[in-house]
């Protein structure tokens, strides 16, 4: 997820539709409240909760450089991708 200025959120939910929602609707304290992250231009889908815990830590400890990258592979525009889940 991200804002207006690209600050860069990562995380992990076992329901994407609400948590992204949550976000959106500044229902979460913390740090995407605080930076008005809410618009969701990647996600992945995993097939478990320890998978995608698994790849949430990956990501994390990748280079922003290497996050845009990804991210812009396949949303160039860097589209709000809420209303297609």
């Amino acid at each position: 997820m991200t804002n207006y200025s690209r600050t860069l959120y990562i995380g992990v939910t076992s329901n994407i539709k609400r948590r992204v929602w949550e976000h959106k609707e500044k229902l979460i304290e913390g740090f995407t409240k605080k930076y008005n992250i809410d618009k969701l231009v990647y996600y992945e889908l995993k097939e478990t909760m320890p998978t995608a815990i698994k790849r949430e830590k990956e990501l994390k400890g990748w280079s922003r450089k290497k996050k845009i990258i990804l991210i812009e592979q396949i949303n160039s525009e860097w589209s709000d991708l809420y209303n297609e889940l």
